[in-house]
């Protein structure tokens, strides 16, 4: 059904949650990094602790991304959307309210599993949704601010970690997904491939991922 106009309302909230959706993800690749040396100090992790808390992210988005994309072609792109950002909302809240190192390593990568559910929906509705006159303008719309949201992820992660704290900087996507959820449900249509069909090959997707998203950090 690709002929919702970007000019017109539907097109602008179809742009406007996808952005939203997909900058969380690309938001809390930047802004963790930033929050690091205080989470070490505060939960007592060493280094190599704290690397899994980047690498277990990066396995789980990196490795699952692809399978991501064909559950949104089988069950329907705005719902597999929306569930990954329910569960990356879920998945933050238990990052921010993590006791120890090793909970913070585990809900770090159900955070990766929610954005691999989500960051490929995001694309995918609007490239099934917006007419294709206005599908690069759409595009490049969702690729700028996205990458907006990846720039100031350092300045917020400065901001949250010398303001509130260094737990907010998952708590922040909490509010975020209160506002995109709803507004996906609400104004952007499901979409499907009737031509999806089969098993699904999830040793496929795992292997297809670049090693170079999961590579521990130097």
């Amino acid at each position: 059904m690709a002929g919702v106009r970007l000019s017109g309302p539907a097109g602008r909230w179809l742009v406007f949650t996808t952005v939203l959706g997909s900058a969380m993800a690309l938001l809390d690749s930047t802004v963790v990094n930033v929050a690091l040396p205080r989470i070490g100090l505060d939960l007592g992790a060493d280094l190599p602790v704290l690397q899994w808390t980047v690498n277990a992210y990066m396995l789980t988005l990196a490795g699952l991304i692809l399978l991501g994309g064909a559950l949104g072609d089988r069950f329907g792109r705005r719902r597999v959307f929306v569930t990954g950002v329910v569960w990356f909302s879920l998945a933050s809240l238990a990052c921010g309210l993590a006791p120890n190192a090793g909970v913070l390593i585990a809900a770090r990568a159900l955070q990766g599993i929610g954005g691999a559910l989500l960051t490929p929906g995001s694309l995918a509705l609007i490239q099934s949704v917006i007419h294709h006159d206005d599908r690069a303008r759409a595009i490049g719309l969702w690729s700028g601010f996205g990458g907006i949201g990846a720039a100031i992820g350092p300045f917020l992660g400065g901001w949250l970690v010398d303001g509130p704290g260094w737990r907010w900087v998952f708590f922040i996507n909490v509010p975020l997904a209160a506002v995109c959820v709803p507004v996906a449900l609400r104004h952007v249509p499901e979409t499907r491939n009737p031509r999806a069909h089969g098993r699904f090959d999830v040793l496929g997707a795992l292997l297809g991922r670049r090693p170079s998203a999961w590579s521990p950090m130097r």
